[in-house]
């Protein structure tokens, strides 16, 4: 938990370090190009002298006054702060400069405290300006950091919020179709039916498949269309062929990848919302197909005329949600019915990540 807070404090020691090192190397280098002999010596000590203040100043102006009132739209507070905050601060320099660094290097006299605290012209053009320019860059360069590390926050917010909404969608499936199964099971068991051994080993394999690679994020098309095959085998114990017509074309032709359980919930409503709303006679039509472009899969349904419409089901709309997180707008989900037939297409990238 403290390790985050940790590596940020490490971060910004190390980054102040260098930032302010290579403005003193460089405000000392400027010196030796500007002049010559001993004034040299004594122009290197001013600049020291205004170095420290330049840290000084600029830490309070962006840990306390931007931080504080800046941050929090006290722009009044902000703007009253920032001026005396740099009066206070030039005036400080230039007592530390005049009482402690000069007497090292100049007998000149010293200049008295009203002079210092009144000369507002001298005061803001040699210790003022010098304390804005260095704190102007500083602050620039922590906001534009600020900006980098809560752009980065926000992008792995919003990634852990939609793999949380993923598992959420995974968790509503998962009961919804464990529920219908347990039900096909239960109906052959009370009949004493020889297939309900057969139908608990089907299940077995789905449950392995929902459990296992249902947690990947992405299943080849050739192991969703295998574990389809074993739910619909679950699903035909239930009916007579006269009951149930079922049609499949599969055309496999790339190892393309989906995510986990995309085609299988949509067997599930079809089965749900064909054979398991009505007694009468039920189609079912399945068509996929792989190449190296893209995935298409089809599937349709005969359906009564009282069923309402299957976009509202639990199903359809984790399927929605599904295919936006994983592919974001580069899908297509087309949702039709004409008179009886209910038709649902996807189709989805080859590969995508």
């Amino acid at each position: 938990m403290n390790a985050q807070p940790e590596i940020h404090i490490r971060q910004n020691i190390y980054f102040q370090l260098l930032f302010w090192i290579a403005l003193l190397v460089f405000g000392i280098a400027r010196t030796y190009g500007e002049y010559d002999g001993v004034i040299v010596r004594e122009m290197v000590i001013y600049n020291l002298c205004h170095w420290i203040f330049q840290i000084i100043g600029a830490n309070f102006i962006y840990y306390i006054l931007v931080r504080y009132l800046f941050d929090r739209k006290k722009y009044v507070a902000f703007s009253t702060g920032l001026i005396i905050s740099l009066y206070i601060i030039s005036v400080i320099n230039r007592i530390f400069i005049v009482y402690l660094a000069e007497p090292f290097f100049t007998n000149l006299p010293k200049d008295s405290f009203i002079s210092i605290f009144t000369d507002f012209k001298y005061l803001i053009f040699h210790y003022t300006f010098p304390i804005i320019s260095g704190t102007f860059i500083f602050v620039s360069v922590m906001f534009m950091m600020r900006y980098k590390d809560e752009k980065e926050r926000t992008a792995s917010l919003q990634k852990e919020k939609a793999e949380l909404e993923l598992q959420s969608l995974k968790a509503q499936l998962h009961p919804h179709f464990l529920f219908n199964t347990l039900n096909n099971i239960y109906s052959l068991s009370v009949t004493r039916s020889e297939k309900t051994s057969q139908s608990i080993s089907q299940l077995s394999d789905i449950l392995d498949y929902i459990l296992y690679k249902g947690q990947k994020k992405w299943v080849s098309v050739s192991d969703e269309m295998a574990i389809i095959k074993q739910y619909i085998t679950l699903e035909s114990l239930r009916y007579h062929d006269s009951r149930l017509r079922l049609s499949q074309h599969i055309s496999l032709n790339s190892a393309n990848t989906i995510p986990p359980l995309l085609y299988l919930t949509l067997v599930e409503n079809a089965f749900k919302h064909g054979a398991g709303k009505s007694s009468a006679p039920t189609e079912i039509r399945i068509e996929v197909q792989t190449n190296t472009q893209q995935s298409v899969f089809i599937i349709e349904n005969t359906c009564t005329d009282s069923h309402n419409n299957n976009e509202r089901g639990i199903g359809l709309q984790n399927i929605r949600r599904q295919l936006q997180h994983h592919y974001q707008e580069n899908f297509v989900f087309r949702i039709s019915r004409e008179n009886n037939n209910f038709k649902v297409e996807i189709i989805t990238p080859s590969h995508y990540d």
